[in-house]
């Protein structure tokens, strides 16, 4: 299976841009995996831990965001957080 495009930008700066499997993003009505191929949307972020995973069960980064949104499309995955903690 193809790699997810991830990025992560607080208004601070551009945190990450890296390749994932899967990255679990804490939404506004529940949490929401997104893998590569995943239909576009957009979402509103809750305070909670993201999860990056490198493979089905690895996880290998977690990040505390406060706020902000998600927008899954055809590039992949962009989280536009208030703020942002390194677990």
């Amino acid at each position: 299976m193809a790699d997810l495009h991830f990025e992560l930008v607080t208004p601070e700066k551009l945190l990450r841009s890296e390749s994932a499997y899967m990255v679990v993003v804490p939404g506004t009505e529940g949490d929401f995996g997104v893998l590569a191929g995943h239909a576009p949307f957009m979402s509103v972020i809750r305070t909670g831990e993201l999860s990056i995973y490198s493979g089905p069960n690895t996880v290998v980064s977690r990040i505390h965001v406060e706020g902000g949104f998600a927008e899954v499309n055809e590039k992949g995955l962009t989280v536009l957080a208030e703020e942002a903690t390194e677990l």
